[in-house]
């Protein structure tokens, strides 16, 4: 049964997300928990620098989590079910219902803007009044404007046609001798459509949510650690998480894990960090150089983790190439 204090961790093709931000600041605040920021915004669909929800959390992440009762698997995929004909309708007429009224609050604002247009400037108005004075301030410069400026005032710019702009009311009037009734409204406004399935009424996570790892591989819905590399993984991991470390992917710096003392966005990582399965599984000498040269060159120490199976400890030996000659 799903928790109330649980975090829910949504399993979709054997990969765990956090689509909650509040969940996610909570992951990161109080348990050192980072995962790997995926999402992105549906007008900024090809930008890959600044990211958003979901979190992909590391497989490390997940057991952890699930281990120290923090969080529980759902199913994602088998807890959306097709919609009844009137749990459909219901959720379009809810949905339309918002639209008008988002539409209609903003109409109110349009209106009484005409209104009384000299109460406030709204953000938008004087963006569109600085971009206007930068505009002049450019033609000016260039010598390429339309207008003049006045010798005794030097950076008045004065436009060689100035067109009044027109009263409201004439404008209204205009407007209702030119519309006809197949006309429609020119004005656009932004809309929110709220787009989360974990409200809707055919979306049931209670009923396809896993309090255990061993629960979740006897469904089918998660499975590491299957391997005794994954074991290994999943034991250092906790090893160094309780020791307060934060990790995270290590793989451009020749690691499974970066190790950072504290939280990614105020420290550097101090360790790249190596799984050694076993202690009988076999380190040559050249990787023993390579770590070290590589640690060393990307200004951290090479931290080589040697993991027991049978006595379930943690060895840790760090590398630092010292260049002597």
């Amino acid at each position: 049964m799903l928790s109330s204090h649980r975090i829910p961790l949504r399993v979709s093709n054997r990969k765990a997300y956090v689509w909650d931000v509040n969940d996610i600041a909570t992951l990161r605040s109080q348990h050192h928990i980072c995962g790997i920021l995926t999402g992105t915004l549906p007008h900024l669909s090809q930008q890959n620098v600044f990211l958003g929800v979901p979190l992909l959390l590391l497989p490390e992440e997940v057991v952890l989590l699930v281990e120290n009762q923090v969080a529980v698997l759902i199913d994602d995929v088998n807890a959306h079910h097709d919609p009844s004909s009137s749990e459909l309708q219901f959720w379009n007429e809810e949905r339309l219902r918002n639209v008008n009224q988002q539409l209609s609050l903003a109409e109110q604002k349009e209106a009484q803007e005409a209104v009384n247009p000299g109460r406030a400037m709204s953000e938008t108005a004087i963006r569109k009044r600085k971009e206007r004075e930068e505009r002049r301030l450019r033609t000016k410069n260039s010598g390429n404007a339309t207008g003049a400026v006045h010798e005794e005032e030097p950076g008045v710019f004065v436009p060689s046609i100035i067109e009044p702009a027109p009263h409201p009311a004439a404008m209204s009037a205009t407007s209702a001798s030119t519309h006809t009734p197949n006309q429609q409204s020119t004005a656009s406004y932004t809309v929110t459509i709220p787009a989360s399935s974990s409200t809707l009424e055919w979306y049931a996570a209670t009923s396809h949510s896993y309090a255990t790892i061993s629960a979740a591989r006897e469904a089918g819905v998660w499975e590491y650690p299957a391997t005794p590399t994954e074991r290994a993984r999943c034991g250092i991991f906790r090893g160094l998480w309780e020791q307060g470390y934060f990790m995270g992917g290590g793989i451009k710096f020749g690691g499974e894990y970066l190790v950072y003392p504290g939280d990614p966005l105020r420290y550097h990582s101090h360790f790249a960090a190596s799984i050694i399965d076993s202690p009988t599984a076999p380190l040559r000498p050249m990787e023993i150089v390579a770590h070290g040269r590589l640690g060393t060159g990307t200004k951290k120490a090479h931290l080589l983790c040697e993991w027991n199976e049978e006595k379930k400890e943690a060895s840790y030996f760090s590398i630092e190439w010292a260049g002597f000659g």
